[in-house]
Parts: structure tokens; C-alpha cells; sequence
């Protein structure tokens, strides 16, 4: 007989028991997980509002950062860094060109490819994007203590090592983790 419906998760005792776990409390992996996406979510939608003010959305200035830290990659590359399909990058791309922030550049050895650069004006509005990003940060992450900092900065490489490790056991299987080779450089 299945379990019942009941629009919320399972218990954390359910959840151990189900797979053998320990009940003794502690969190399970899965919980830290949807934590840490909440999270993500949250900081996402609080930072959203500070970006508005000087003329960017999220994803405008995740593409201006990467430029910026990345000068003259293509458009597929930049996909790959951002974790979007190149079709998503392609709409941004374009209305960032007209916008005067970006410009594509003919490929010296292909030329049917464009290399992407920020204009100087994409440079100052991606510095100002940095600058609401790290007001942001040091008013949220910032009221951690430096050995607080010092942990979790631990554990999440810890994690991205976990993450790039069963990256490559499994391979690039259809419908599993890790079918981007790109993840290694994360």
C-alpha cells in the first residue's frame, strides 16, 4: 500500500527509516539540501529589488559578471558558465547588444562565431552591479564570525568536491548528474 498524499515531505524519521537512516534527530542530507535552495531562493529575491535600482536584472548582471570575468568567450561558453541553454543566452545577448553594454565581435578563426565582449559603459554598470552585490553580501553573509565564514566556506567546497566527484563516476548518462562537463571549472 502507498503512502498517503499529503502535499508535504516526509518526516526526517520517516524519510531515515525509509532508507535504513539514523532517527536520531539529525539533519538528513536532503533537508540541508532544500535549505540550501530556499536560501538561494530568498537571497535571489532580496538582492532582485537592489539590482532593479541601477537597471539590471539577475539575469543581466550573472551575464555582465561573467563577460567581466571572462572577456571574449562565445555565446555557447557562456552558456555553460551561467548553467542556461544557449537559446536563453541568445534573447539576453541581444537585447544587452542594443542596450549598448555588450558587443559581439567576428571570431578570428571561425567566423561564424562572435566573441563577447562588455563596452565600456557594460563595464561600469557590471562594476556597479558588483558593488550592490557586495552590500548585499556583507549585510547578510557578513553578520556570520570569521569562524563561522571559515566552516562553512569549508563545507561548501566540500560539497562542490562531493558534487564534481560524482560527477565523473557516473559519467554524462542520460538523466543523471554530471552530464555537463563543464561543472569541473565550478
Amino acid at each position: 500500500m502507498g503512502r498517503a498524499r499529503t502535499g508535504k515531505f516526509p518526516t526526517q524519521t520517516a524519510r531515515s527509516a525509509a532508507r535504513g537512516g539514523s532517527s536520531d534527530g539529525r539533519p538528513d542530507a536532503f533537508r540541508v539540501w532544500l535549505r540550501f535552495l530556499r536560501l538561494d531562493q530568498r537571497l535571489r529575491l532580496m538582492m532582485g529589488p537592489s539590482l532593479r535600482e541601477i537597471g539590471l536584472s539577475i539575469p543581466q548582471f550573472d551575464v555582465l559578471s561573467a563577460l567581466d570575468q571572462g572577456a571574449g568567450i562565445i555565446q555557447g561558453q557562456l552558456a555553460q558558465r551561467l548553467f542556461v541553454t544557449k537559446g536563453n543566452v541568445s534573447g539576453l545577448i541581444d537585447r544587452l547588444v542594443q542596450a549598448g553594454l555588450v558587443e559581439r565581435r567576428r571570431g578570428t578563426q571561425d567566423r561564424r562565431s562572435h566573441s563577447l565582449f562588455l563596452t565600456s559603459e557594460g563595464k561600469k554598470l557590471a562594476a556597479a552591479g558588483f558593488a550592490v552585490q557586495k552590500a548585499f553580501v556583507d549585510n547578510t553573509l557578513g553578520e556570520l564570525s570569521t569562524e563561522d565564514l571559515a566552516t562553512l566556506h569549508d563545507l561548501l567546497g566540500r560539497w562542490r568536491d562531493a558534487a564534481r566527484e560524482a560527477e565523473e563516476s557516473k559519467g554524462t548518462q542520460k538523466g543523471r548528474i554530471g552530464s555537463r562537463s563543464d561543472l569541473k571549472n565550478r
